[in-house]
């Protein structure tokens, strides 16, 4: 089995997010980054899949040089080689990134019987870039996926639905995106961020296409509001949490 991972850098998901005055892009200024967590759990699934089959991994994203970051830290837990699609530094859209990745995917000498991606990113959650390069590369696709098993040439994907479950057999080569819970994602050793801190990274200087996307504008959700309510003081404060079966007799 060789099996590709494709992530992408993202701002750091537990941060306040912000964005730059003409609502384009997120303000990184005061960010950090790491790997979207569907995108670890992608990268745990190609790691057993090669424990029990055999074969290789290959971890792939595009984005600046600073990207090379997510991908040592995939490579820390275990993937052997990996490739860096190098931009300037904006952040491309779905189109653009799909066709780069699946550009990447044709000149790679050793074909891939898997593709893996998150089910989406999560900076933009735009859910696209996995059916896009399937479209792209002729490949059957399923997305949504918590269960993956691979036997004679073909993938057995499960996604849950309903409280029940959807089952779905394709042949390989074959592009899926998982979600988080698929599995518990290992953590890099010691020995694995050295080795990934010396290994070579493959760059590729994409170029963009012209698309028929346009970003008119990004939109921060609102925050949830949260309401306190001074019910009352002294006495009569201790006399309603008694009541509630908060105050002590």
């Amino acid at each position: 089995m060789n099996v590709l991972v494709c992530i992408k850098r993202v701002p750091e998901t537990g941060a306040r997010i912000t964005l730059t005055f003409d609502a384009q892009a997120i303000d990184t200024t005061l960010l950090g980054f790491t790997i979207s967590p569907h995108e670890e759990c992608a990268i745990e699934e190609a790691l057993r899949i090669v424990e029990q089959h055999g074969g290789s991994t290959t971890v792939l994203t595009l984005g600046p040089a600073a990207a090379k970051e997510q991908l040592q830290n995939a490579m820390a837990m275990g993937v052997g080689s990996a490739v860096l699609l190098e931009t300037e530094g904006a952040d491309w859209n779905a189109e653009a990134t799909a066709a780069a990745i699946a550009e990447a995917v044709r000149a790679q000498p050793e074909p891939f019987d898997l593709l893996l991606f998150g089910n989406e990113a999560a900076d933009t959650g735009d859910y696209q870039v996995g059916v896009r390069v399937a479209h792209a590369l002729g490949l059957p696709c399923v997305t949504g996926i918590k269960g993956i098993a691979i036997g004679d040439g073909a993938l057995t994907a499960r996604r849950e639905v309903g409280g029940g479950w959807e089952i779905f057999e394709l042949p390989l080569p074959a592009v899926a995106t998982v979600k988080e819970g698929i599995n518990l994602p290992r953590y890099a050793s010691i020995q694995g961020r050295l080795r990934a801190k010396k290994a070579t990274i493959e760059r590729i200087e994409p170029q963009p296409r012209a698309s028929a996307l346009e970003t008119v504008m990004l939109v921060v959700p609102p925050e949830q509001e949260t309401h306190v309510q001074i019910l009352s003081g002294g006495e009569e404060a201790a006399q309603v949490l008694r009541e509630l079966g908060l105050g002590h007799t």
